[in-house]
């Protein structure tokens, strides 16, 4: 839903009700499902004990708990590695919440939540305030998760993804030291091209020679002058495109014999690039940047319910509609093609009837993702 003002229309309907399995109402003064009403007190629910206009709320750890539960159950085994990406985005901001910033790079007034996925499971949206550094709490948030994934899948390895944001030396310290592998962008310095400056020649001279980019890589151990404990692993992309040098750089755990240069970036390291696509569903298709809440906890509820309902479209799309034509659709084409459907709903004693066209184009992906569902419910 985007807004609570719509839950209540939607409650009054008898679809959501049937879908909840929840028909009749615990007061005959109250509709079965909560309306804006109800979500907004739990919005605006305080830490501790209830009040009178206070007696509902949530608990933040339970919640951020739960992402990564449904991750777990998702898997049938555990599986040999796994591959977390990190990244922060930008979330516009249009009002005077608490914890309103202008980012420099995003030119805005924005919150910078950061998104955790592991494929395209999501198991973490942390909302933040745009006045601190891109990975302002990414130690706590991949210590909990970690922990958590680790005590159902003891010997899974573990690697990190991220770009340049997160090469900072407390991450980077403390995967070392909890045997968890790393690969991050690394922005570019002088040092560091004056290191590549010989491949950077072969680049141009192959490019001009084929007359399109050429690219050469390299493989060295560096370290910053102080920010850095230690002497690191970096992948150099030396690149000469027809606009001229273009190189970009990677810092990784990774060994050069489980990951040779080429393949650790361009396999491995871009292959990051696909969680943008699921940032982009979850703020674009399911509206997670409906901030406007005057509070950070009642925008990190927001945030969560627009995370769980991607969670869910996830699980329908993995369950109910595997080998199908909406086996790869991202969240907003399913929610067109089977969720805003027209239908009529007639509504008996006995019974309550779902009657969709008979022409609606994705009638079987529709019955069989249902019959999928129901049979992995039972």
């Amino acid at each position: 839903m985007r807004t609570s003002t719509t839950t209540t229309r939607s409650a009054t309907t008898p679809c959501w009700p049937l879908v909840s399995e929840s028909l009749t109402p615990k007061r005959e003064d109250c509709a079965v499902l909560a309306g804006k009403s109800t979500l907004n007190r739990l919005e605006l629910s305080r830490v501790g004990e209830p009040t009178r206009y206070h007696k509902i709320g949530h608990d933040t750890q339970a919640i951020e708990a739960l992402f990564v539960d449904l991750f777990l159950e998702a898997n049938d085994t555990s599986p040999g590695e796994i591959v977390l990406d990190l990244d922060a985005t930008d979330d516009p901001l249009h009002g005077h919440q608490e914890g309103r910033f202008f980012h420099g790079y995003y030119n805005c007034y924005c919150y910078l939540p950061l998104y955790i996925f592991c494929g395209r499971h999501l198991l973490a949206a942390k909302l933040r305030r745009s006045n601190t550094d891109a990975s302002k709490g990414a130690v706590e948030e991949v210590e909990r998760i970690v922990q958590q994934i680790r005590r159902k899948w003891r010997r899974v390895r573990i690697v990190l993804r991220a770009d340049s944001g997160f090469a900072r030396e407390e991450l980077m310290a403390w995967c070392e030291a909890n045997g968890v592998d790393y690969v991050f962008g690394l922005a570019r310095n002088e040092r560091l091209e004056k290191k590549i400056a010989p491949a950077l020649q072969e680049a141009r001279l192959a490019s001009r020679k084929n007359d399109q980019a050429a690219r050469v890589f390299r493989d060295f151990m560096w370290s910053t002058l102080d920010s850095w404990s230690r002497r690191r692993r970096i992948v150099a992309k030396a690149e000469w495109t027809t606009q001229g040098a273009n190189p970009r750089f990677v810092v990784t755990s990774l060994k050069p014999k489980r990951w040779a240069a080429r393949g650790l970036y361009e396999d491995l390291y871009c292959a990051r690039g696909d969680m943008e696509n699921r940032i982009k569903e979850c703020q674009l298709d399911l509206y997670a940047d409906r901030t406007s809440a005057h509070t950070m906890r009642a925008n990190q509820l927001r945030l969560w319910f627009a995370s769980f309902a991607y969670v869910l479209i996830c699980a329908l799309r993995r369950l109910g509609l595997a080998h199908t034509r909406l086996a790869n659709a991202t969240c907003g084409t399913i929610r067109l093609k089977l969720l805003k459907i027209g239908a009529q709903v007639p509504v008996s004693v006995r019974r309550i009837k779902v009657a969709m066209a008979s022409a609606c184009p994705y009638a079987d992906e529709f019955a069989l993702a249902h019959a999928r569902i129901c049979a992995a419910a039972r």
